[in-house]
């Protein structure tokens, strides 16, 4: 990196700090600590909490699939169109959930099940959550040296010491500084800023990548892949193992089954001023995640391309020279896609994709540090207190507990052999949660019959299974089983299994969210507890509670029986009183969109299996979907921009004279419990 580089990502903390600053005054209680006060707008949700999704170890999986599918990645993506348009335009989950007033998922679950259900699967979705979070800053820190070009290893009075050490401790640093100031204000506030100049960042790589590469040599270089793994045709990928069309479609099940139930940006999930925000939001990230999409598709091929072509050869030649400083295949893999492209973007740009990583860092540590720190204060720890703690030593308890949590991901990094492709790590660690969570969740919400039984052994299941096959996959297969086939006779068992565990993460997480659907519902039919009220729990009717906005419950009102044909076919469309002219706007277009791709991956699909499609249909394809995902890039930058800066004001207009409530910090009364003990 040269120096004009560092300077770039000096100047972009230097704005975080100030941003963080200046947002910590806002936060005076621990509704404001934990949810901002439940006053964030549409377009500063999905832009913060967007960046706090991506992570610079979002990055690197997403260039690891990209690397060895290419293209066609994107193909059977597609496919999930119809599934993200249901989920988004329904506002499935978020638009209940928002409704109960939960501050976290696992205060949802004390009052639709029981304080000690709720203390189970928040120790649950801490530990899971632990898990998964452990390997964020070795990745991201790795991803960072390697990219960098900053030396693998340090020496300390003559003690070698790895460098992703001292970067961990910086990046989680910075993290814990701006979770600790201001909270879900500060860490909402940075990351939709974060966000903005990410998406600016992005613009410039994709054009500077294309300018530099060029399509056709591009294509030339995907086309040096083998028969069966193709990057440019997705029905010629037999040969990959893992990033296949079976993956996208469990994939799918799992994004509906999954929906929501993950707690790393629970923060955001509580955020909302109403339900119908919160709806929006969600709505509204299809065309937010644009230019991150065109990047994630872009520059792993770019990268492919650049190492299987001869004119490139002295990269090459660099590129293995520095992978060759990895311990194992699996670390040269994570590491491939940005080390090439350390050697392929100019000064300047090179700083500004670095400020991107380390932004992207940042922005999901600080929500993962809060998201896990304030769980196990609000979850594990509250639920056995008796009497409410004062707003100052509750602040205390969170902050402690999101510094510890600082402390585990830094040591697991260390310690923990990572040996497989990240995303299928974070779909099997995640299961230990999100196994039964997703029958607990959509049960608790939308079944009146969901009983504490079926809750109970819905996640004690899925726990028991996801750890199992963590233990399998991780621990017994590369490390027992070879000790055990060793000096076995030919033919003993040991030597008869394969030498890799037979299941990767995804499909591990589909078995086990098969199985703890169907134990839920069969103990929740067998329990004799009577239905509970909905209204209730969703806070309709009678039980409305004032400031949540009378439009947030205009979806459960008696519809008027003189309204026009127009009127009721937006009601079957899901759109209610709420929705404004703009908002109809939105959602049209939104409906669209995904039709427009997903009638396009249901007509390509039925052509080539039924007929031989040229390849040049492929590629002119995939210069379409790259156009497009730039052009509505850049109008969404302009668009969330005005949009968000409108949220902000009116963010800083309502936490500066708004009346805190003491009460109002995630515990649960007696009387608000809804199922009996």
């Amino acid at each position: 990196m040269h120096w004009l580089d560092w300077t770039i990502v000096g100047l972009m903390l230097a704005g975080i700090f100030v941003i963080a600053w200046v947002s910590s005054k806002l936060m005076r209680s621990v509704a404001d600590f934990l949810a901002a006060n439940r006053s964030a707008g549409r377009y500063l949700l999905t832009m913060a909490s967007g960046m706090a999704g991506l992570g610079a170890i979002s990055v690197a999986a997403n260039f690891e699939k990209g690397y060895e599918a290419g293209f066609a990645t994107a193909w059977w993506g597609q496919m999930l169109a119809p599934v993200g348009l249901i989920l988004a335009l329904s506002g499935f989950v978020v638009y209940r959930y928002r409704e109960t007033r939960a501050m976290t998922m696992a205060q949802f679950f004390e009052v639709r099940y029981s304080r000690r259900f709720r203390i189970f699967a928040g120790i649950l979705a801490w530990s899971a959550g632990l898990l998964n979070y452990g390997i964020f800053p070795a990745v991201t820190a790795r991803f960072l040296v390697y990219f960098t070009g900053l030396p693998p290893e340090l020496s300390l009075m003559g003690w070698g010491i790895p460098t992703i050490a001292p970067v961990m401790l910086v990046l989680l640093g910075i993290a814990l500084t701006l979770t600790l100031s201001g909270g879900q204000i500060a860490v909402m506030i940075t990351d939709f800023f974060q966000g903005q100049f990410v998406n600016i960042v992005l613009l410039i790589v994709i054009v500077v990548l294309a300018t530099q590469i060029g399509w056709d040599t591009l294509i030339r270089g995907l086309q040096e892949a083998p028969k069966g793994q193709s990057k440019i045709d997705p029905f010629d990928q037999g040969k990959i193992p893992d990033f296949n069309p079976v993956f996208f479609f469990m994939l799918a099940a799992l994004q509906i089954y999954h929906f929501k139930a993950w707690q790393g940006t629970q923060g955001y999930n509580a955020s909302a001023k109403t339900a119908h925000e919160a709806r929006m939001a969600g709505i509204l990230a299809e065309f937010r995640g644009a230019v991150l999409y065109v990047m994630m598709l872009l520059v792993p091929v770019a990268a492919f391309a650049v190492l299987h072509l001869p004119e490139f050869h002295g990269v090459q030649q660099e590129v293995q020279s520095s992978l060759s400083t990895l311990d194992t295949g699996q670390l040269q893999k994570q590491m491939t896609v940005p080390v090439t492209l350390s050697h392929l973007l100019p000064v300047g740009v090179m700083g500004l994709f670095a400020a991107v990583i380390v932004a992207a860092a940042v922005s999901t540590d600080d929500t993962y540090l809060h998201s896990w720190g304030s769980i196990f204060v609000q979850d594990v720890v509250m639920p056995f207190r008796k009497k409410r703690l004062s707003q100052r030593a509750h602040m205390r308890l969170l902050r402690g507990s999101i510094f510890g949590v600082a402390g585990f991901g830094f040591v697991f990094s260390l310690v923990f052999p990572l040996e497989e492709y990240i995303l299928m790590y974070f779909q099997i660690t995640g299961a230990i949660y999100l196994g039964g969570a997703g029958s607990v969740i959509l049960g608790g919400l939308y079944w009146k019959r969901g009983s504490v039984e079926g809750a109970w052994v819905a996640m004690a299941t899925g726990s028991v299974l996801a750890v199992t096959g963590v233990v399998l996959r991780n621990i017994v297969w590369p490390y027992v089983l070879p000790g055990l086939q060793e000096g076995s006779p030919p033919d003993s068992f040991w030597n008869s299994l394969p030498a890799t565990f037979p299941l990767n993460g995804v499909e591990m997480a589909f078995m086990v969210a098969g199985t703890c659907v169907g134990l839920y519902v069969l103990f929740s039919l067998l329990s004799r507890r009577p239905p509970i009220d909905m209204d209730r729990l969703l806070h309709r009717g009678p039980y409305a509670v004032t400031g949540d906005s009378a439009a947030g419950n205009a979806v459960s009102a008696t519809p008027d029986r003189d309204t026009t044909p127009v009127d009721k076919m937006w009601r079957l469309l899901g759109v209610g009183a709420e929705f404004s002219r703009s908002d109809k706007l939105i959602y049209v277009l939104k409906i669209a969109l995904a039709l427009f791709f997903f009638g396009t991956f249901v007509i390509g699909t039925v052509l080539r299996l039924f007929w031989e499609v040229p390849e040049s249909w492929w590629v002119n394809w995939w210069l379409f979907t790259i156009v497009y995902g730039f052009t509505l890039g850049a109008i969404c930058i302009v668009w969330f921009l005005i949009g968000g800066f409108r949220d902000l004001f009116d963010l800083f207009r309502t936490l500066r004279h708004a009346q805190r409530d003491a009460s109002d910090d995630g515990a649960v009364a007696d009387e608000e419990h809804l199922q009996a003990k």
